[in-house]
């Protein structure tokens, strides 16, 4: 078995930032500050599957709200 392997069995928790950045982080972990869980939670590959679905938009959540705010439009969720 090789190290990816042994990494995707670990189960992982899918997190976010307050920035609206995701991660992957292992469930025996704690989470640390400015993160909190998504609700997703699987093998490494299965949440970094999901995170290529969710995360459409790479900008920081301040970035998005800052550009949003520049053209008029509302703030991004």
């Amino acid at each position: 078995m090789t190290a990816a392997d042994e990494t995707n069995e670990i189960e992982h928790d899918v997190v976010i930032s307050d920035e609206g950045r995701y991660s992957i982080w292992p469930t025996w972990r704690e989470i640390p500050a400015g993160w909190s869980a998504t609700g997703f939670r699987g093998g490494r590959q299965a949440c970094l599957d999901h995170i290529a679905e969710v995360w459409t938009d790479m900008r920081p959540l301040s970035l998005r709200r800052a550009m949003d705010a520049a053209a008029g439009g509302s703030s991004a969720s």
